[in-house]
């Protein structure tokens, strides 16, 4: 079984003090940590190391200050997530933190508790987001998969639906993502079935379909050549 990698956390900030007490205690916590003192030193280890989970960086600091870092990062890496700590906090820069894709903005002197709950989330939001990619790359994959083998009785290709949320044919309009139907604009009760059905007829006018076909379409099963 493959061993779960440990996060990696950048901690920035130009007042070492902070830096490595900050740095110590998420290490306490199982953490990987790397220190920068200014925007410029992070950058530069951004693009020298290996890819980082989280960085929790000051607001206040000489030269690139947070804001300026957490737009830069976000454009290089926007999976990663930025936790801003500040001791001149206001409504306008949280704003804008936030707006920059900032994950979280705290307020100096934080206690512990708080920043490594802010880290725990952060990172769990990250973990839900990558998890949902990989899942949705393996549908597609399998997608693929299925397209380049599904083949009707007749031999040709198998036309499948389309990608489109609503689909229109005269006076009938069927909105795929609400799941309702309606023929010059009144509404008409379908069966799951018979919106698949419908669905699949709308999607492609001109194609012959065999009774087969519209079972496997409508219901996901083979049957017997209907006599």
């Amino acid at each position: 079984m493959e061993r779960t990698r440990t996060p990696r956390i950048l901690v920035v900030d130009d007042e070492a003090t902070t830096r490595v007490s900050l740095a110590e205690v998420l290490r306490l916590e199982g953490y990987e940590v790397v220190t920068a003192s200014s925007g410029e030193e992070a950058l530069g280890t951004l693009a020298a190391q290996s890819p980082f989970d989280l960085m929790v960086l000051d607001l206040k600091m000489p030269g690139m200050d947070g804001l300026q870092l957490t737009e830069a990062v976000q454009k290089r890496s926007p999976d990663m997530v930025i936790i801003l700590l500040t001791a001149f906090g206001t409504l306008e820069t949280a704003i804008q933190a936030i707006r920059r894709g900032a994950h979280d903005y705290l307020l100096k002197p934080c206690p512990v508790p708080q920043i490594l709950e802010s880290v725990r989330k952060g990172l769990s939001k990250r973990h839900q987001e990558q998890h949902r990619r990989e899942l949705v790359s393996r549908l597609e994959h399998t997608l693929s998969e299925l397209v380049a083998v599904e083949l009707t009785d007749e031999g040709e290709p198998l036309v499948l639906p389309s990608a489109d949320e609503i689909l229109e044919a005269q006076d009938i309009r069927l909105d795929r993502r609400r799941h309702v139907v309606s023929v010059g604009g009144r509404s008409v009760n379908l069966t799951p079935t018979e919106f698949r059905l419908l669905a699949c007829l709308m999607e492609n006018p001109d194609q012959v379909y065999s009774p087969q076909q519209l079972v496997r379409h409508a219901q996901g099963y083979e049957t017997d050549p209907w006599g």
